[in-house]
């Protein structure tokens, strides 16, 4: 009986070595050790066995039980390691291997496009740009460009404060007051970013919006410099063949102010649904800063003059691209965005 029983584990031992799933692991131990596998079976028999040889078999029968037990857990530890490190490599990625499928690609927004338009019109007219806060002391919005507590321009922008002396600033105006502050004159900054009024929103008005506005300090300029200034922005923006015109108007930093038409984009001047029927498209507000302003910044008015004028990106994007929505431009809608990838 001992030497069957020997015989026995030894074949339960290699038939373990030899096992490549752990469902032959669960095979073996119910055909040995289950409840009528091989060496149950003769555990059973032990009760036949006088008490000497019950004694020996019975101690060398738990030896060789242990030994399969421990080499089945050893070999289940084994192929759970052998599975898992074949997972890893079949997950394994190599970086530098060419992608194989397509992914679509990020574009730049309508928006983007023609601010970097308009930057790069003005970078190559010898404009810097120059920053300012977007949250803003009212002194800088208001007061110091010539719009004290009282004056009634003040309604023209609805205004978001935060107290009573800072506020989201209305323009990119107050960036004017920044810089005639900061720099020495002469010199010419371009001042891009957001500003906000309280507007409900609609097809043509938006809380928040995107306007670059550029400035001209130097000696004896005149309205001819700004016009001049202006014919050859909208040229570089527009299209060589785009015509502007300087109407009279009234802005409380600028004296005098001016709005800027340009031959409408969409019919070229001939008149049509976008432009009235006039042949012409507001595009900008422009003019001679204010003297006032100047003093109020250190400057004296009658060394130093200077010039400003401000567009709204936005708008400037719809009449480019026909755009007859100003939510379109904010909404992220794929659909209308991919109208503008190139």
């Amino acid at each position: 009986m001992l030497r069957r029983l020997e015989t026995a584990a030894n074949a339960a031992i290699e038939r373990i070595k030899s096992a490549d799933a752990v469902e032959k692991l669960d095979e073996i131990y119910v055909a040995v050790l289950g409840r009528n596998g091989e060496l149950t079976t003769m555990l059973r028999a032990m009760a036949q066995m006088d008490k000497a040889e019950r004694a020996e078999f019975g101690k060398r029968a738990n030896v060789l039980k242990q030994r399969i037990e421990a080499d089945l857990n050893a070999r289940r530890a084994a192929l759970a390691l052998e599975l898992r490190n074949k997972r890893f490599e079949a997950e394994t990625v190599d970086v530098t291997c060419p992608g194989t499928q397509k992914r679509p690609v990020g574009r730049l927004h309508p928006l983007t496009i023609v601010y970097r338009e308009i930057r790069d019109a003005l970078l190559g007219m010898g404009f810097t740009t120059f920053n300012g806060p977007e949250v803003e002391y009212e002194k800088y919005n208001f007061t110091m460009l010539n719009l004290p507590a009282d004056h009634p321009a003040r309604d023209m922008q609805d205004t978001f404060y935060v107290n009573d002396d800072v506020l989201l600033r209305t323009h990119t105006s107050p960036v004017e007051v920044r810089a005639l502050t900061a720099l020495k004159p002469p010199f010419r900054v371009m001042i891009p970013g957001k500003v906000f009024r309280v507007d409900e929103v609609d097809a043509t008005h938006s809380p928040v919006f995107m306007q670059i506005e550029a400035m001209v300090v130097d000696r004896r300029l005149t309205m001819g410099d700004l016009k001049g200034t202006i014919d050859t922005f909208t040229k570089a923006v527009f299209g060589e063949n785009v015509r502007s015109r300087m109407r009279p108007s009234y802005f409380p930093f600028t004296e005098p102010s001016a709005e800027v038409d340009i031959s409408c984009t969409i019919c070229g001047g001939t008149g049509c649904r976008v432009c009235k029927g006039t042949g012409w498209i507001e595009i900008m507000g422009c003019g001679m800063s204010n003297p006032h302003e100047l003093e109020n910044c250190g400057y004296d008015p009658r060394e130093w003059s200077a010039f400003a004028l401000g567009v709204g990106v936005d708008r400037v994007a719809s009449l480019k691209y026909g755009i007859s929505d100003i939510r379109l431009q904010y909404e992220c809608d794929a659909r209308f965005l991919k109208q503008f990838w190139r």
